[in-house]
């Protein structure tokens, strides 16, 4: 399939999230990527049920949260309310790995899991094929804006090779550090979804930064 674009809207103007929503709606993006930071699992704080909720009323492309948090279970069932189309939520922090992909789905979401960049991805063989999506970090998380992590390349290919060989229909998304440069060799080495944030948002232009990314 062709690539697809998740801008984040971490890196947006927080005084204009209704015209920055506005123009990814009016981009060549096919996502919203919505990153929930805690303060713990995590050392920052971004956004809560209510922002998520906003976004959703004014979004027209699918919602692609990705919870940087503890304990995600037992916030699953508000995400989903709040218009998650898509939960992806970190190996690290879950305890009963099966039993939370089990939970976001029963609440109609389709189940991502992240890994951070020191994390093998040979953790993801048992709940593979339950997967809708994997999120590979390119970066550590928490912040927007760092350096791209190069042993993630080696790391995507692993992931497309455990996807292909066990048929999950799972989709491989990248996030960390993505710019025209980076974004290739991530789709060279197989991903399929790219979130980008600081280099669009940050860009004169990001309409056309978005499309750039997108016709690569």
């Amino acid at each position: 399939m062709p690539h697809l674009i998740s801008p984040s809207v971490l890196s947006c103007d927080f005084a204009n999230i209704q015209r920055d929503v506005e123009m990814i709606n009016n981009s060549s993006a096919d996502w919203f990527h919505v990153d929930v930071m805690d303060g713990v699992f995590v050392p920052n704080i971004s956004f809560g049920f209510p922002v998520v909720k906003a976004i959703k009323r004014h979004a027209k492309k699918p919602l692609d949260v990705h919870l940087m948090i503890e304990n995600p279970d037992q916030y699953v069932e508000e995400f989903a309310k709040s218009g998650a189309d898509i939960l992806t939520v970190h190996y690290e922090a879950c305890r009963h790995l099966h039993r939370t992909i089990q939970l976001i789905k029963a609440n109609g979401m389709k189940a991502g899991v992240a890994l951070n960049p020191h994390t093998s991805v040979s953790v993801l063989e048992d709940v593979i094929m339950d997967l809708d999506l994997v999120l590979i970090m390119s970066v550590n998380p928490g912040f927007g804006g760092q350096k791209f992590i190069q042993h993630t390349l080696s790391k995507v290919e692993q992931t497309k090779a455990l996807i292909s060989k066990t048929g999950s229909n799972a989709v491989l998304e990248v996030d960390g550090g993505v710019n025209t440069t980076t974004g290739a060799a991530l789709i060279k080495a197989g991903a399929d979804v790219l979130v980008a944030g600081s280099f669009v948002f940050n860009s004169e232009n990001p309409t056309q930064t978005i499309l750039d990314l997108k016709s690569m």
